[in-house]
């Protein structure tokens, strides 16, 4: 498939700020925290990460009502970029794990609030009939771009700096450094050439009441759509899942005492594998529908969650031993690489095929609030699980009832959302 210059560019920030998802989020920066902070890693992980989708959640529709505004949606990105790339820096620069909390929250904020304008530019830089495959490509080449190539160099830090003077500490570091650098140079692009195609004028009066009215209204438009509806209530508990197993995975290990090097390395065959499969989840839907292939990721999930169950049980109760929970985590690797960015792209252009292209921001504001909410709740119930039992096993066990109540809107819903769209 042919791109335009505007859809490359929008492909481009996927790139860009996949490996703040990747060194930030997933991989590097948890294990490191995990290890400064102790045994309660986790937890604070888990709490930090709370925080951090909680501020997000509550701002986002309105962010996304001032994006609607026509030529703010470029500035808004540039600002929550300059946040995310700040922060990224502070927790680079500290040794001490309650800094790097905050510097990881802040971040996270900047990070969310870019990709919800950058969400919101999908209906500017392309038509709805391509949008699945805009879409899919963007998360793939996020995948095989900004998550694998900087991931590998922070291997390669990790593991052979000794041999050049740099140690674990200056190698997590320059990883982060060198996060910073990617995340703002391939940012670049869209920054340069996005163009917002759609969008209503300022208000010349009472800018804030008219913003306040216009998230109102989306609110009542969102209740009487019943396709958006059963949509968005569905994504709110399956991606909330989705995002919990992405944040929580190497911490999870890490509590279990699985080798932080050789779940790195696991992690990186989660992109390599996730960069065909978010393209063929592209194809697959125009032949299927996408609501067919979204119920398909939720059953692997599932699945997932109760292996990763069975590995972290395993080790607490003396039936596996780490060589054996460490293969374990590899398979888990290689299935979440099959369906997750497959899961996150086609949900993206699903959704935005349903929403008027003139209020786009606003309604991926809502789109993104019903994500951030969400991914309150699967954190704090990990740690809340972690807290009862003490036992992480049955925290990521407890992952598997978000996936049930997302199936649960899908099917309920299934007359009013058409499985072709």
């Amino acid at each position: 498939m042919k791109f335009t210059k505007l859809e490359k560019s929008w492909i481009m920030y996927d790139w860009a700020n996949s490996v703040y998802a990747t060194i930030m989020v997933a991989a590097v920066f948890p294990i490191y925290f995990t290890g400064v902070c102790g045994s309660e890693g986790d937890f604070w992980w888990g709490i930090g990460t709370s925080i951090a989708t909680t501020i997000m959640a509550v701002a986002a529709p309105f962010v996304g009502a001032v994006a609607d505004y026509k030529g703010l949606k470029k500035k808004l990105l540039a600002g929550f970029l300059a946040l995310g790339l700040v922060f990224v820096g502070l927790s680079a620069l500290t040794d001490t794990w309650q800094v790097m909390l905050i510097g990881y929250i802040f971040s996270h904020i900047g990070f969310s609030g870019s990709v919800l304008i950058y969400d919101s530019f999908l209906t500017d830089v392309t038509t709805p009939e391509r949008m699945d495959a805009v879409s899919s490509y963007g998360f793939a080449f996020g995948y095989i771009g900004g998550s694998t190539i900087p991931f590998l160099a922070s291997i390669l830090l990790i593991s052979l700096g000794s041999n050049f003077g740099v140690d674990s500490v200056m190698a997590v570091k320059l990883s982060l450094w060198l996060t910073v650098l990617w995340w703002g140079v391939f940012s670049i692009p869209i920054l340069k050439n996005g163009q917002q195609r759609f969008g209503s004028d300022a208000p010349a009066a009472h800018p804030i009441k008219t913003t306040l009215l216009s998230v109102w209204s989306t609110i009542r438009n969102i209740i009487r759509n019943k396709k958006i509806l059963f949509f968005v209530v569905a994504y709110f508990f399956y991606i909330d899942g989705v995002n919990t197993v992405i944040n929580m995975a190497t911490a999870y290990g890490a509590t279990l005492g699985l080798d932080s090097t050789g779940m790195i390395l696991a992690l990186m065959v989660t992109q390599l594998v996730a960069f065909p499969c978010a393209i063929l989840f592209g194809k697959l839907s125009a032949r299927t529908g996408s609501l067919t292939m979204i119920f398909a990721a939720i059953l692997i999930y599932i699945g997932i969650c109760c292996l990763g169950f069975f590995m972290g049980f395993g080790l607490e109760e003396g039936i596996l031993n780490v060589q054996q929970a460490s293969a374990i985590f590899w398979v888990l690797a290689v299935l979440v690489g099959t369906v997750q960015g497959g899961i996150q792209a086609i949900s993206r252009s699903y959704y935005g095929k349903l929403v008027p292209p003139e209020a786009s921001g606003e309604y991926f504001g809502f789109f993104d609030i019903f994500g951030k909410f969400a991914a309150v709740l699967g954190p704090s119930l990990y740690a809340l699980i972690k807290a009862v039992t003490g036992r992480s096993s049955f925290s990521i066990l407890s992952i598997v009832v978000l996936f049930l109540l997302g199936l649960l809107p899908l099917t309920l819903g299934r007359k009013y959302l058409n499985d072709k769209n």
